[in-house]
């Protein structure tokens, strides 16, 4: 592999931050079209088959899967790309390493996933990796586009760090608490073809209430970026976070709302997805201005 150059070594790693990005896309398609178990073993699609596109439900699994094999092979590149970029930066091929140990990790635990019959915990735990591996891939891409390989990352104060680690955290959060609300609401990735009930366990848990906490989580987040943001106004020195912050209190606002009209209007499937691409958009913009604030 030839040396390469630091502007094509961004595109290369724009581009895998956007298939990973489709990825969770993906599989949030697979599983709001009861296509969980379209493919019902792994890592084969089933006993006679390695690729089945028979049906759509069979077609839809193995698009996900193909293209969890196109990240890795993507991720990879970008593994060897990090080595032969001129000039080399140690933390670049350390940071497309851990995305390439993420992928190796997805591809197991979605085994696991088909194997224990769409169970709501292996879900919950593909969906939170793909976050880590969102969050890893947008940090390569970010880092990759420093001007001359310059660190441009201002130094903040003890008390903006302290504030950006709340806001990551209380992210994490929403995202936990987000997905055990998905997987106990009726979307389980396989249908019942005759009663159209989730046919995947569910957890025991009442929806009215794991929607609750979920919707305190936010809220409570939202009001501690509005303090935060009240703050940094009655500041008189200009505080770099505030454009970043506002776009965050902008794209929560808008996720809370579709959060509401999908509990009230029955769980629709269009709603759901909107629901999680914004919730993938949301924690992206926590992590870019974590990035900015050095974590």
């Amino acid at each position: 592999m030839r040396e390469i150059s630091p502007n094509r070594y961004r595109q290369l790693t724009l581009f895998a931050l956007v298939v990973v990005s489709v990825l969770v896309l993906t599989g949030v398609l697979v599983r709001l079209t009861g296509s969980g178990l379209g493919c019902e073993d792994w890592p084969r699609c089933s006993e006679s088959k390695i690729v089945d596109v028979s049906n759509t439900h069979a077609a839809i699994e193995q698009i996900n899967r193909l293209l969890t094999g196109l990240g890795v092979i993507l991720i990879i590149v970008a593994v060897l790309g990090a080595t032969r970029r001129q000039p080399f930066r140690r933390d670049l091929r350390r940071l497309a390493w851990w995305v390439v140990a993420g992928f190796l990790g997805q591809i197991p635990l979605g085994g696991v996933t088909v194997l224990t019959g769409l169970h709501p915990a292996a879900v919950q735990a593909h969906f939170l990796l793909s976050m880590v591996l969102c969050a890893l891939a947008y940090v390569l891409w970010r880092r990759a586009s420093w001007p001359n390989d310059i660190d441009p990352r201002a130094t903040p104060s003890a008390k903006s760090r302290l504030g950006t680690r709340m806001l990551t955290a209380g992210m994490a959060l929403v995202l936990i608490t987000g997905t055990v609300v998905t997987g106990t609401g009726p979307h389980s990735g396989e249908l019942d073809p005759e009663t159209n009930l989730p046919k995947s366990d569910r957890f025991p848990f009442s929806i009215e209430s794991v929607a609750r906490v979920h919707s305190i989580v936010v809220l409570a987040l939202i009001g501690v970026v509005i303090v935060m943001l009240l703050q940094i106004r009655k500041s008189p020195q200009r505080d770099p976070r505030w454009p970043d912050l506002q776009r965050w209190i902008f794209i929560a606002g808008f996720q809370a709302l579709i959060g509401y009209l999908q509990y009230f209007n029955g769980i629709p499937v269009l709603l759901v997805a909107l629901h999680v691409g914004v919730a993938v958009t949301m924690w992206l913009a926590t992590v870019d201005l974590a990035e900015k604030n050095r974590w």
